[in-house]
């Protein structure tokens, strides 16, 4: 049996004057005062009962509370990080980040404390210019934005 954590996302995609990309930032309080590094395609993981693209819609429904919009998907292939390989599809669509009502995950808060607190998946959704981009999300995830723009 394959022992390797896997994650499939959708990147979303829009051109406005630029090429623009939607990142969601990691909610939790790892991440709540960071910002470079801190961003990342909406994606999660995924075992052998499931196809890496229904992982992928599974995942932007629940972390951003929306539907995956029309389109067709663009595959940008494989990166590793964090231990895990991430499958990647990037679809070129629109939505208001102010209607997205993240999923939650729970934890155990302060550490070692014995009590459990609900965080957001992510809390806060932005669109970025693809250099923008760059310099905000998880370096492991950052050739997802070459192959994006590359194309």
């Amino acid at each position: 049996m394959d022992s390797v954590k896997r994650s499939a996302g959708i990147l979303l995609f829009r051109r406005t004057t630029q090429l623009e990309v939607l990142l969601g930032h990691m909610g939790g309080p790892f991440w709540a005062r960071k910002d470079a590094g801190a961003w990342s395609v909406p994606k999660g993981e995924y075992t052998d009962d499931e196809t890496p693209e229904a992982a992928a819609r599974r995942e932007f429904a629940e972390e951003l509370g929306l539907e995956v919009p029309d389109g067709e998907l663009i595959p940008l292939g494989e990166a590793k990080g964090s231990g895990k390989v991430i499958t990647v599809w990037a679809l070129e669509g629109d939505l208001d980040p102010e209607t997205v009502t993240p999923g939650t995950f729970e934890m155990e808060w302060p550490p070692k404390s014995g009590q459990r607190k609900t965080f957001p998946e992510v809390d806060k959704v932005a669109w970025f210019s693809v250099e923008e981009a760059s310099a905000k999300i998880v370096s492991a995830q950052r050739p997802f934005l070459d192959r994006l723009s590359s194309r």
